[in-house]
């Protein structure tokens, strides 16, 4: 029997952080403790775009008017949008969530914004508006392909952390190596987070989440997502947006460029770097400091472990 806890437990002021790799099952812990408690705040990178539905599992219109989403549709997808304007917008937005009454929720499974939000930005020096001219220019001449192997030669801690498609921080990685002659890697962040916030990781054995991967993505192209990638492409996309370098979407503007794959190509390649990418996650996720770490089938502990902290989760209601 589960003890109400919340009773002798005074009510704090916390944000909770419920993270996982892609495919854990973040919606549905989210529906199962958080119906009536909480307001979302999106810490997903693609769902932050409009007309980047299917391919980015984006909340469907029942489960948003159940539950309050923020952040959810805020940028077009030739618009970039980066961890410090998450942020930022995250910050403003927890105390707008507390003044109603309800938990913010932030949850979503990019660790970068997560890390900046929990833990602050790092130390490493600003932009240098000249340095960042060359290293565009010099990208613009040699190729994305060799901008990740440079990488991989001058910081091979960020060529691990670093999607090779995503451009914008292997040049920010570069343009901090240029800059200051270290890598962007040896510039340390904050160990300690913040203590407004309660992490919750979310896992699976890595065969289970394998599975669940594979038939997300067959579901993702059995609900249109080959529509949904047409339309963005008589909008104009190409690899220069910044929403077209997520996992899914790039696929198909890698293929359109060598015009040599087909559907069922590009849906096995979109499976193998989910599958890469969520293995990158949880590396990441694993480097937060007093993040616990539950099954999501775990519901009681999750709901028990929460109102230990002080957060009264649907269950935990007064």
């Amino acid at each position: 029997m589960r003890l109400n806890i919340q009773k002798r437990t005074a009510r704090k002021n916390k944000a909770v952080v419920l993270i996982g790799p892609t495919a854990v099952g973040k919606t549905a812990m989210t529906e199962a403790l958080f119906s009536h408690s909480a307001e979302i705040i999106n810490a997903d990178s693609v769902q932050v775009y409009r007309g980047l539905d299917i391919g980015s599992a984006k909340p469907d219109q029942k489960l948003r008017e159940l539950i309050p989403h923020h952040l959810v549709d805020i940028r077009d997808p030739w618009e970039q949008y980066t961890a410090g304007d998450f942020a930022r917008d995250a910050a403003a937005l927890i105390p707008e969530i507390e003044s109603r009454g309800k938990i913010p929720l932030i949850t979503g499974g990019t660790g970068y914004y997560i890390r900046q939000l929990v833990y602050g930005p790092s130390s490493a020096p600003p932009a240098d508006e000249r340095i960042r001219n060359e290293v565009r220019d010099e990208v613009a001449r040699n190729g994305k392909e060799w901008a990740y192997s440079y990488l991989k030669e001058i910081d091979p801690v960020s060529y691990e952390r670093i999607e090779a498609n995503d451009l914008y921080r292997i040049t920010r990685a570069i343009e901090v190596y240029r800059a200051s002659g270290c890598p962007l890697s040896s510039f340390p962040v904050s160990s300690e987070p913040d203590d407004a916030f309660v992490l919750i990781c979310l896992v699976r054995d890595k065969e289970e989440l394998k599975k669940r991967i594979r038939l997300r993505v067959g579901q993702m192209f059995e609900a249109g997502f080959y529509e949904e990638i047409r339309k963005l492409f008589r909008m104009g996309a190409d690899s220069s947006w910044p929403a077209m370098h997520a996992i899914g979407y790039r696929e198909f503007i890698e293929a359109s460029e060598s015009g040599e794959a087909s559907l069922e190509t590009i849906k096995e390649e979109i499976i193998r770097s989910t599958e890469k990418y969520a293995k990158r996650q949880m590396t990441f996720f694993r480097s937060f400091s007093s993040c616990r770490f539950f099954h999501p089938d775990d519901t009681d502990g999750i709901a028990s472990y929460l109102a230990l902290k002080g957060v009264c989760t649907d269950d935990f209601r007064p």
